[in-house]
């Protein structure tokens, strides 16, 4: 190559270059790094977004939001039974421990008591008169279709008979109003009223124990009751089927609110709330402190966002709206939380796309990027 051609190849390689550095933002950056500037702006290729996880969505119409409280889980009322003795006595059997689960009409427990014995005794006599009232009005029925006993006679028997059936149905109505059997005429057997696990044990073998004594608790714990205590103003806004999320460290659930009373309770002037969550898998417990948010109507004219679209820039709260150019940090006002969603009331039109999934990433290269731009 002699001299006039390397001169000639040397002038277009400077062009070359000199049109290169020349090249728009978006243009010199496609496979560099990331790049933002302006107000808010952060220059992105679709590549770079698809390769950082982000992901695009649109507000969903219609605001929502949340009241979030402390709650506590307790047993759900229709399934929670205390174990009581209808009679005095002592304790002379318990089959059942703490932790076990029982079926309706096991026995639980054996109560050793002359109450008793007074009850099934006067049961005993009055099957035994009833046998004897029977074979009376028997005999008298005979004897008056032979036409040897008067009709008076026969109406006595029969009344008798009667008086005696009604006192021995009294005497076992007392005897299963007490508990039941229990295998001696001294003995009341005690039996599971509902199937379920027995969560509480009060008493030991051989000890006495008073009339209406409880013995045992025992639950279904399939489902619990979570309770939430509301301002009178909050309660307004609640209605039973709302859902309500409950969280716990490491645990999270969704239920539906049951019962919202009508009646403040009279020592904290709330309004008692109930919501029943499923734990066929035992993972709440009664008496744990959880947190509950209670979704209720969000106000008119606003928009659901995910969560974790709304990130803090420069002390407000904001969204990533998607650009020609990338993703541009846009300031918003927000509602009260709804669980996984933030109501939006100004700032967004709802035709834009957001970053919806792993726009804290936008949010640290933004802040990386100021930074740059003050050093």
């Amino acid at each position: 190559m002699n001299l006039l051609q390397r001169t000639v190849m040397a002038a277009i390689l400077t062009f070359t270059v000199a049109a290169c550095g020349n090249q728009p933002a978006e243009e010199s950056h496609a496979e560099g790094e990331a790049h933002a500037g302006g107000e808010g702006l952060i220059r992105l290729t679709a590549q770079q977004i698809a390769a950082a996880g982000i992901e695009l969505a649109r507000p969903t119409p219609g605001g929502a939001g949340a009241i979030t409280l402390p709650a506590t889980i307790e047993g759900d009322p229709q399934g929670t039974q205390v174990v009581s003795a209808a009679i005095g006595g002592r304790i002379v059997a318990l089959s059942r421990n703490l932790g076990e689960w029982v079926r309706k009409g096991d026995m639980l427990a054996v109560i050793e008591s002359r109450e008793i014995a007074s009850l099934k005794a006067e049961a005993e006599a009055a099957q035994a008169r009833l046998a004897l009232a029977q074979s009376n009005l028997r005999r008298e029925q005979r004897l008056f279709a032979e036409r040897v006993s008067p009709e008076q006679d026969l109406v006595a028997a029969r009344t008798a008979a009667t008086e005696a059936g009604i006192a021995l149905r009294l005497a076992r109505q007392r005897i299963a109003a007490s508990g039941g059997g229990g295998g001696g005429l001294n003995r009341l057997g005690i039996a599971a009223p509902i199937g379920g696990q027995v969560i509480t044990r009060t008493v030991t073998l051989g000890q006495m124990v008073a009339e209406d004594a409880e013995l045992y608790r025992v639950a279904n714990l399939s489902k619990l009751a979570v309770r939430l205590s509301l301002s009178p103003g909050d309660a307004s806004r609640v209605r039973p089927g709302a859902r309500v999320d409950i969280t716990a460290p490491g645990r999270r659930t969704s239920a539906r609110i049951g019962f919202v009373s009508p009646v403040l309770d009279e020592s904290t002037r709330l309004v008692p709330v109930l919501a029943i969550i499923d734990n066929r898998g035992g993972q709440w417990r009664i008496g744990e402190p959880v947190t509950a948010a209670i979704a209720v109507t969000g106000e008119s004219g606003g928009m659901t966002v995910p969560s974790g679209a709304v990130q803090t820039v420069e002390g407000r709260p904001s969204v990533f709206v998607r650009t020609a150019q990338g993703f541009r940090a846009v300031p918003v006002t927000t509602g009260r939380p709804g669980g996984d969603a933030v109501t939006i009331l100004s700032g967004l039109t709802g035709r834009e796309q957001i970053a919806v999934a792993n726009s804290f990433t936008l949010k640290a290269e933004l802040g990386k990027s100021e930074a740059t731009h003050e050093d």
